[in-house]
């Protein structure tokens, strides 16, 4: 169905940007800069800069950044990796595959991996720590980082959804061993495709990655190191990163205004819980606007019947899928997640006058609820 007020718009974001993005698309065709030429090596350079970090390694897709990451940092068979059960399933993914067994642990109420379960969750066999800077919000990675020392543990930081978004002015991806970051559409900066990064101060994990990424091979010389992959940052979609990546602040800016215009208009509504979580050491970027509610399927409907779309990230919790394998975790705050949060539009197009007619919609439907 058409939505008055869609989740997202990429058409109305492509044409904003339209003049810049086909210059720099034609730029690739034109001179047949397809493959690992100087767009990539640029998008890279900037991106890293806009990090914080002395590395970066366009890849293509966030899954890849971690299976990198995690593979640089050594992580194999007989290893484990703490990280979250409120997650993609791409993060859990990227450590079975290292050969590595994932270990859940639960989040709390900003969603993000409680820091008090952490060292129980530690054995002999931990390899690395993999905290997830879900919608926007960085982990207190002090704390996941003095414990990473105090046990002698890689920090991998799963920050898809955090890119621009600070911890005590730190950005998401710049404090542990590696940052790893999806381009997907709907990510605050996508692309017109996948794509994904690594981001990281250490040159031996960015040389493996920059390996791994192209068959094990290194082109300057031909010989192959690794038995890697092919999932290579394209030149045209970097080429389009890079445009996107000038206008980031802005977007971040405005995502934060809308934050502001929905947490105004819909505080003090009993019924829900909105994201108005503490900034004095953090800057969230707002990925996704996600609110909590007992009765989320029957508002998603009302919602729905009023045109304004949303999404739920993620429904069914992923040790339910039978396909993955994975052991039921004792992570009650996950499963109450799973039952009760709703993300309401959030983009660079998503406009004021939108978030009235949403919080106009939502007090309309909760004044109906007991």
């Amino acid at each position: 169905m058409a939505y008055h007020v869609p989740f997202i718009d990429p058409r109305s974001h492509y044409a904003k940007l339209k003049p810049e993005i086909d210059r720099a698309i034609i730029e690739c065709l034109a001179n047949g800069d397809l493959v690992n030429r100087h767009q990539l090596k640029d998008f890279e350079q900037h991106l890293a800069e806009f990090v914080g970090v002395k590395y970066a390694v366009g890849v293509n897709s966030g899954y890849h950044a971690l299976l990198f990451a995690l593979l640089g940092a050594g992580v194999g068979p007989g290893h484990e990796v703490i990280t979250v059960a409120h997650t993609f399933v791409a993060t859990v993914s990227a450590i079975v595959h290292c050969g590595a067994q994932p270990v859940l642990i639960d989040v709390g109420p900003d969603f993000n991996m409680d820091i008090d379960l952490i060292e129980r969750a530690i054995t002999p066999r931990t390899k690395a720590l993999l905290p997830v800077h879900l919608n926007g919000r960085v982990c207190e990675m002090d704390k996941i980082l003095a414990l990473a020392d105090k046990h002698g543990l890689a920090v991998i930081e799963d920050a898809a959804q955090a890119l621009g978004a600070t911890f005590d002015g730190n950005c998401a991806g710049s404090q542990g061993r590696a940052g790893c970051f999806s381009f997907y559409p709907f990510k605050v900066l996508g692309g017109f495709g996948d794509g994904g990064a690594i981001t990281t101060n250490d040159p031996d994990l960015a040389r493996m990655a920059t390996l791994l990424r192209y068959n094990g091979e290194d082109r300057a010389t031909g010989e192959y190191h690794y038995h890697g992959q092919t999932a290579l940052l394209d030149n045209v979609q970097a080429a389009v990163l890079d445009v996107k990546l000038r206008h980031l602040p802005d977007w971040i800016a405005h995502r934060r205004r809308i934050a502001a215009a929905y947490h105004r208009g819909l505080s003090g509504i009993t019924q829900l819980r909105i994201p108005q979580f503490d900034e004095t050491r953090r800057k969230d970027i707002f990925q996704n606007y996600v609110i909590r509610t007992m009765v989320r399927d029957q508002l998603r409907a009302y919602l729905k019947e009023q045109g304004i779309e949303t999404l739920v990230h993620w429904q069914k919790p992923m040790w339910e899928h039978e396909g993955l394998g994975l052991a039921v975790p004792d992570v009650p705050e996950t499963r109450s997640i799973c039952r009760e949060v709703v993300s309401l539009p959030m983009s660079a197009e998503t406009r004021e006058v939108q978030v009235e007619l949403i919080v106009a919609a939502l007090r309309a439907f909760f004044s109906t609820q007991p």
